[in-house]
């Protein structure tokens, strides 16, 4: 086990989850706080949120990746390279612009990154699928998603202190120099090797993937339980930082538990998900996490009815973040168990776009629900409609390949 651990394989995963998590949160968090620091108006920096539609239309072009092979290192590596490079560049030239003088042309830059960054992740997913073994998937994903996590610390976390040393389009240029070992890891990695062969024709690269996706038995209520499994969690997520004030917490008590204690129980949550996976597969580990995360969920209930103490805080923030790492493993896991290698950059950016749904819209209420129903009550409620989903998975387990 601890050489599948700390083989060449996972440690590719993990540093390419890096490269895909560094540039998110330029495009949000960090170039909100440049923006309103250049007295940008808020009517503006909330249009800005726009600039992220690429993560969810990314299956609009994924075909193109499927069925083209560029000249250079393979289908995978290829595109890979072209995307990082591309990215860096654009990063980079998002910190040249000026927010208060030009924000159309932030906008650009804005949606160039989130572009390039749509395409690096939909060739990654589609790398790391080919990549493994469908018993190093479950492994491999909980990596990736740590990696994911670190790039997305260093670019919110980090670029927001150095902002407070450097300007902003040396912090730009800084985000797009920690690109560089994504580039050197598609460089030194191999090509995946894929049995199933590769779309010859672009109408097979684009109605394929689709067609023989529902053609299986099964496909709705898997695209229904991948909609449902995590919309709990998600639910709650979206209300804590709100729930934690109103319970009488300060922010520094926040920010040093919820952020950074949380960080890492999602992390160690992820690692430790991933050695489950290992040993018990991808569908009983759905079940154990989803039963998990559904309980530290309940536990923001308990927490609203202590109030203000700094113990209860830190266990149900460890606790609640431990378990959504594990979640998250199986979670992407089992959505890349259900793709054929054949589409393999298709298949996975649909259902990884169709992820997000649930994220958008059952999180739009949440604020009128906390509301009506009382904070107790309505972590509650988040627990509970864990619940359908859960059930779906006693259906949707066993028609994905190679999950057992």
């Amino acid at each position: 086990m601890f050489r599948l651990i700390f083989s060449p394989r996972m440690l590719v995963s993990f540093l390419m989850g890096f490269s895909c998590g560094v540039p998110l949160l330029l495009t949000l968090s960090v170039l909100q706080a440049w923006m309103r620091e250049e007295g940008v108006d808020l009517s503006v920096i909330g249009l800005f949120s726009l600039v992220g539609l690429p993560y969810t239309l990314k299956f609009l072009w994924s075909p193109i990746l499927d069925r083209f092979t560029l000249p250079l290192f393979g289908r995978r590596r290829g595109w890979l390279l072209l995307f990082q490079i591309l990215l860096m560049a654009a990063i980079a030239g998002l910190g040249m612009t000026r927010p208060a003088v030009h924000p159309w042309m932030v906008a650009v830059a804005a949606l160039l990154v989130t572009f390039f960054s749509a395409s690096q992740d939909i060739v990654v997913d589609a790398f790391r699928r080919e990549d493994l073994s469908d018993n190093e998937l479950g492994l491999g994903s909980s990596l990736y998603v740590n990696g994911y996590r670190v790039g997305m610390l260093v670019a919110g976390s980090g670029g927001l202190i150095l902002a407070d040393h450097f300007t902003f389009h040396q912090v730009y240029l800084f985000m797009a120099l920690c690109l560089l070992p994504g580039v050197l890891t598609t460089l030194l990695c191999r090509e995946p090797e894929v049995a199933e062969g590769t779309p010859t024709t672009f109408r097979e690269a684009v109605v394929q993937p689709f067609v023989e996706y529902f053609q299986r038995d099964g496909a709705l209520l898997i695209l229904l339980f991948i909609l449902l499994y995590k919309i709990g969690d998600q639910m709650a997520s979206t209300m804590t930082t709100p729930f934690y004030l109103d319970v009488g917490f300060t922010k520094t008590q926040i920010g040093a538990v919820a952020k950074l204690f949380g960080f890492w129980a999602t992390i160690i949550g992820g690692l430790v998900g991933g050695v489950i996976l290992l040993r018990l597969g991808i569908v009983r580990s759905l079940w154990i996490f989803g039963i998990l995360q559904a309980v530290s969920t309940a536990g923001f209930s308990l927490l609203a009815f202590l109030g203000p103490s700094l113990a209860g805080l830190a266990a149900v923030i460890g606790f609640e973040n431990l378990t959504g790492g594990m979640g998250t493993a199986a979670y992407v896991a089992y959505m890349a168990s259900l793709t054929n290698k054949k589409f393999t950059a298709t298949q996975y950016a649909l259902l990884s776009s169709l992820m997000g749904i649930p994220r958008v819209l059952a999180s739009a209420p949440t604020g009128f629900m906390a509301d009506s129903m009382g904070w107790a009550f309505y972590f509650f409620f988040c627990a509970l409609i864990a619940v359908p989903g859960l059930l779906l998975l006693r259906f949707a387990g066993p028609l994905a390949a190679g999950t057992q």
